[in-house]
C-alpha cells in the first residue's frame, strides 16, 4: 500500500513539474507579446513582376459554405492572367452540384478555375491538395478553407513577404464571421485569438519554429516538393508538413495584420471534434518528427520550443493523470506528515495554472480591447479547456491503439449574422450523433468532487481547488455536450422539413 502511495506521490510531482514547464512557456510568450506590442505589417511594395498563384480550395460536403468561398476566391484581386482557382471538391452529397454551378458562373465570367473530383477520398485533405498540386500551374499555393472568405487584397498583400528566398510559407492570422454568434464562438474567439495575437508572433520573432495553420495562407512550391509533399499520416497534415519545411532549412513568416474571417463552429460538439483531430494529429505529428527536430542541428532553444509546441496537447494527458492520483497524495499527505513541505512545492509549480488565463487576456489586449471585461469568458474557456481532458485522453488511446480514423472536418452552416438564431444550425446537416464519451466525463467529473470532499475534510486546500476545478469542468462539458444532444433530437422535425426543402432546391438548380 505504501509503495502505491509513493508512486502516486511521484506522478504527482513529475506532472506537476511538467505543467510548470508549460505555463512558463505561455507566460513567457505573454511577456513577449506586451513587450514587442501589437504585431504590425511591414508593408512592402509589390515587385515589378507578381508570381503565378494557384489557390486551392478543399472541400467535403460543404453544403453552407462551399458558393461562398468560391465567390470570395473570384473576388481575390489578383492578374487573372496570373491566377489560377482549383477546387478540390471530394464531396458525396449535393455539394459538389452547387460547387459545379459556382464554377461554370465563374469560368463564364473568365475566372480560371477548375473543378477537381477525385474518385475517392484517399489521403483525405492532404489527398486532395497533393492531387491538386499535380496540374498546379502557379510558383506559390494558397489555400483557404470552405468556412474561410479571404479578403480581395490578401494575395497581393501576402505575396509580398516571400522576400527571402528561404521562406517557405507566409501565414495570415483567423478572424471569425460569427465570433459573437453564441457562447460557444465567444470562447472559441477567444482562444484562437490567443494563438494568432500572442503565440504565433512570439514564435516568428524569436525565429523558433511554428506552422501554417491549414488555411489562410501561401506556401512557395519548391519548398513543399523540398520537404516531402503532402502526406496522410498524421490527421495535421499542415503541421507535418511545416516542420519538415523547417527541417529542411526553410522558415515560415507569420502576419498579424493579414486577416482572413472564417466561420467558427457553431455547436459544441463540432468543436470538441475538431479538438479531438487537432490532439490526435499534434501528438502523431510529435511521435513522428520529434526524433528528426532533436538530431537535427537546430538551436537547443529551437528544440526546447518545438517540443513544447508539438507536445502541446499532453497537457490534459498531465491533468488526467493528476486527477486519477490526487487521492492517493491526500492519503500521502495523513500518512507521512514530513512530505507536507514537498507537496508545497507542487503547489507553487499549480500556481502556473494561471497562465492560460493571462495567455487569453495577452491575446485581446494585442487587439486593442478592454480584456478586463473579458474575465467571465476567460474563466469559462479555463474550465471548458480542463473538462475537454478526455477528449485528448482518447485521441492518446487512439494513437497507441493504432486505431485508423477518418478525417472528420467539422461541418459548417453558412452562419455569419450575430442576428440569427443561436440554434438555428440545428435544423440543418452534418448533425453529429451523440458522443458516449459523456458517461466517462460524468463518471470522473464526480469522481473529482468525491476528491474535493476528500482534500476538504484533510486540509490539503490545493488539492481541493484544482479537484474541484477539473470536476466542474468535466461535468460542464458533458452537461453542454448532452443538453445539445437532446436539443438537436428534438429539432428532428423541423430539421427534416428543411432537409426536404434544401433537396428541393438543389433538384431545381440541377434541372436549370
Amino acid at each position: 500500500m505504501n509503495l502505491i502511495l509513493i508512486a502516486g506521490g511521484v506522478i504527482y510531482l513529475l506532472a506537476s513539474a511538467a505543467l510548470f514547464a508549460f505555463g512558463a512557456n505561455f507566460i513567457y510568450f505573454s511577456i513577449l507579446a506586451w513587450h514587442n506590442g501589437k504585431p504590425r505589417e511591414e508593408h512592402t511594395a509589390p515587385g515589378s513582376s507578381l508570381p503565378r498563384i494557384t489557390v486551392q480550395l478543399p472541400i467535403f460536403n460543404e453544403l453552407y459554405v462551399s458558393a461562398r468561398i468560391i465567390e470570395a476566391a473570384c473576388r481575390l484581386d489578383y492578374p487573372n492572367d496570373l491566377l489560377q482557382i482549383q477546387v478540390l471538391d471530394d464531396s458525396t452529397d449535393e455539394t459538389s452540384a452547387i460547387v459545379a454551378e459556382s464554377v461554370g458562373q465563374a469560368r463564364a465570367q473568365g475566372t480560371d478555375i477548375v473543378h477537381i473530383r477525385r474518385r475517392d477520398r484517399s489521403g483525405f485533405k492532404a489527398g486532395a491538395l497533393r492531387e491538386g498540386l499535380k496540374s498546379a500551374t502557379g510558383e506559390f499555393i494558397a489555400i483557404f478553407d470552405a468556412d474561410f472568405v479571404p479578403e480581395p487584397d490578401f494575395l497581393t498583400r501576402a505575396i509580398t513577404h516571400f522576400t527571402s528566398p528561404d521562406v517557405a510559407f507566409v501565414q495570415g492570422r483567423w478572424g471569425h464571421l460569427n465570433g459573437d454568434y453564441s457562447w460557444v464562438t465567444r470562447v472559441q474567439s477567444l482562444a484562437i485569438d490567443a494563438h494568432f495575437m500572442v503565440e504565433q508572433p512570439a514564435r516568428g520573432l524569436r525565429g523558433y519554429w511554428f506552422n501554417f495553420n491549414g488555411t489562410a495562407g501561401i506556401w512557395r512550391r519548391i519548398a513543399i516538393e523540398d520537404a516531402g509533399g503532402w502526406t496522410a499520416d498524421t490527421l495535421t497534415e499542415d503541421l507535418d508538413l511545416s516542420y519538415r519545411a523547417h527541417l529542411k532549412g526553410w522558415r515560415g513568416r507569420y502576419v498579424g495584420d493579414l486577416v482572413a474571417p472564417a466561420e467558427l463552429p457553431a455547436h459544441f460538439a463540432g468543436f470538441r471534434r475538431q479538438q479531438h483531430r487537432w490532439a490526435r494529429g499534434s501528438l502523431e505529428c510529435a511521435i513522428k518528427l520529434l526524433p528528426q527536430v532533436w538530431r537535427s542541428d537546430a538551436r537547443p532553444a529551437i528544440k526546447a520550443q518545438a517540443s513544447a509546441h508539438l507536445l502541446g496537447y499532453s497537457v490534459h494527458l498531465l491533468l488526467f493523470a493528476l486527477t486519477l492520483v490526487y487521492p492517493l497524495v491526500v492519503a500521502l499527505s495523513l500518512e507521512y506528515a514530513r512530505f507536507s513541505t514537498l507537496f508545497g512545492f507542487a503547489y507553487l509549480f499549480a500556481m502556473t495554472s494561471l497562465a492560460p488565463g493571462i495567455f487569453f487576456a495577452t491575446g485581446q489586449r494585442q487587439l486593442g480591447r478592454a480584456w478586463w471585461r473579458d474575465l467571465p469568458r476567460i474563466l469559462v474557456v479555463t474550465i471548458l479547456g480542463s473538462g475537454l481532458m478526455l477528449n485528448t485522453v482518447r485521441a492518446a488511446a487512439g494513437i497507441v491503439g493504432c486505431r485508423t480514423v477518418e478525417f472528420e472536418r467539422t461541418a459548417k452552416f453558412g452562419i455569419r449574422e450575430t442576428t440569427t438564431s443561436p440554434t438555428n444550425w440545428m435544423k440543418q446537416r452534418y448533425q453529429l450523433r451523440f458522443d458516449p464519451i459523456v458517461f466517462f466525463e460524468l463518471a470522473l467529473g464526480f469522481y473529482s468532487l468525491a476528491t474535493a470532499w476528500l482534500a476538504f475534510n484533510a486540509g490539503t486546500w490545493g488539492i481541493m481547488l484544482y479537484a474541484t476545478l477539473f470536476g466542474v469542468g468535466l461535468l460542464t462539458v458533458a452537461a453542454v455536450t448532452a443538453a445539445e444532444s437532446i436539443a438537436v433530437f428534438r429539432n428532428r422535425r423541423g430539421r427534416a422539413e428543411q432537409l426536404r426543402l434544401e433537396r428541393s432546391q438543389w433538384a431545381a438548380a440541377g434541372a436549370e
